[in-house]
């Protein structure tokens, strides 16, 4: 056995660990009961304990150095690139801390779904600066041997190659031009007549809808399956991918579009080539690009008015409401693309929602660099919701900074990838378009040839291209958020 083929070996260990972790985690939020917790906190901190001294084995040094001087393929050789990259990332973390940050995580996330309910910032807190200091640690050490800053150390975990410089540059864009988009696209609806579709619409009935979606969207169902939690989320592996969504008997737009949006990361790990599944570069590109995905199903796709067209009659036909008129093809495209600033984040519309993830990229860079504390964060973000947004958040903790799930658990520098998505999806579509006409294989109901492009241009090229470069070939040029400025023009200010 070559010392290449020893790595491999040992990477696909490392997946099924990882595979069980996963489903785990899953089981966690969605169907476990309360009194499961502290015994599955403890088996996962044992989990990720086991992956942990697997994954930083001192025998790999060795091996990794002896397969780099074997004669390898084009594809082994970027496929022992990412298991090296992936290897370092790993190696760095003592296995006490990897112990410590699984136990607060468990111990945090739990309590905060009580806790968020209760609007008890005080108990939350405590649990939160206990995962900060953790996470700190981290950052210091990845810092120290990556040559990064703290967060920057931190953000290359989720989206590899970029930095604090590029984001401040991009973020200081957007907010040059983002208040002003969102009060013309306020000035040129405030003349709609839209009827905001009134419930009940019973969960079973949702369900089956969201099912019936999700299956048009391509969906695998031998592979996946759709689950309720507190915080919508896409999780599992490739071969059983598990999504979850929360259901509001008044709305149901938004368990809908939270469901398409999670279908579209599940094609995504769907459509990541088989052969390579267990192996690093067999796994998503970086957060960003598996963001890209999520928003390009649920805003480039599914809230175009063709689309609407195919949602509007099923719905019609699912709550039973052949007469609603609030369920009509073109109140539904003016309702599901509304923009009015609000707290929630995972309920913003698309042209609002960049101002909630440069509000998280803005606390959550100075908290990690040491700048504030997390006693700060209330403060600032109702004066960061107050500027971006006009919302105050003063006191209402629920729906302020308790809202979101990530930093329960220590993930430190994820927010960005979601704006980042979002401007990846919409330089995908315009590429696209390039090549197809989009509205046209909407409204005749051809999707395929839109999932097509999807997998040859991103789903199957996996981990084996850089962002940059996965970017640049599908696209023909790296990042360029005029598109996205572009496209929200476009849908809510031409249209």
């Amino acid at each position: 056995m070559t010392y290449y083929q020893k790595l491999e070996q040992h990477a696909k260990k490392l997946s099924k660990i990882s595979h069980l972790s996963a489903i785990c985690s899953w089981d966690q939020a969605a169907k476990m009961p309360e009194g499961g917790n502290a015994a599955r906190s403890e088996a996962m901190a044992e989990l990720a304990l086991i992956h942990h001294e697997l994954a930083t084995a001192p025998s790999l040094a060795e091996w990794f150095a002896k397969a780099e001087a074997e004669p390898l393929s084009k594809e082994q050789k970027i496929s022992l690139q990412e298991m090296k990259r992936v290897w370092q990332i790993d190696n760095i973390l003592p296995a006490d801390l990897v112990e410590k940050k699984s136990l607060a995580g468990s111990k945090c996330e739990h309590a905060w779904r009580t806790q968020r309910k209760e609007n008890n910032w005080h108990e939350f807190s405590q649990n939160l600066e206990t995962v900060v200091q953790l996470a700190r640690e981290e950052a210091q050490i990845r810092a120290e041997a990556t040559g990064l800053s703290r967060y920057d150390a931190m953000l290359d975990l989720y989206e590899p190659g970029m930095t604090c410089e590029k984001i401040d540059a991009i973020f200081a864009q957007v907010k040059t031009w983002l208040p002003s988009l969102i009060q013309q696209v306020r000035v040129k609806q405030a003349g709609d007549q839209v009827m905001t579709p009134k419930g009940p619409f019973p969960i079973a009935q949702q369900k089956a809808l969201s099912l019936d979606i999700m299956g048009k969207l391509g969906f695998d169902f031998r592979h996946g399956r759709l689950d309720v939690s507190t915080h919508p989320f896409c999780g599992g592996v490739p071969t059983d991918v598990r999504i979850t969504t929360r259901y509001d008997e008044e709305d149901f737009t938004s368990a809908l579009m939270g469901v398409i949006h999670e279908t579209g990361h599940a094609r995504y790990e769907q459509g990541l080539p088989e052969q390579w599944h267990s192996l690093p570069v067999g796994q998503a590109r970086s957060m960003g690009v598996h963001e890209s995905q999520s928003l390009f199903f649920e805003m480039q796709l599914s809230r175009s008015k063709p689309f609407i067209e195919i949602l509007a009659p099923l719905a019609r036909e699912a709550f039973d409401r052949n007469n609603d008129k609030a369920l009509s093809t073109e109140n539904l495209s003016l309702f599901s693309t509304r923009v009015e600033p609000g707290y929630i984040r995972v309920d913003a519309d698309e042209v609002t929602y960049p101002a909630h993830i440069i509000l998280r990229y803005e606390i959550e860079r100075d908290l990690i660099e040491g700048n504030i504390e997390v006693a700060d964060i209330p403060e600032l973000w109702d004066k960061k919701m107050t500027e971006y947004l006009g919302l105050s958040t003063k006191g209402n903790f629920t729906d302020g900074c308790m809202q979101d799930i990530h930093w329960t658990d220590g993930s430190f520098g994820y927010f960005p990838s979601y704006t980042l998505g979002a401007m990846y999806a919409a330089q995908f579509m315009a590429a696209m378009r390039r090549e197809m006409n989009v509205e046209n294989l909407i409204r005749e109901r051809n999707l395929q040839p839109i999932f097509n492009w999807l997998d040859r241009h991103i789903w199957k090229k996996a981990s084996f291209l850089s962002t940059e470069n996965l970017l640049k070939e599908a696209t023909g040029e790296t990042l360029n958020p005029d598109h996205f400025k572009a496209h929200l023009e476009s849908r809510y200010l031409e249209n």
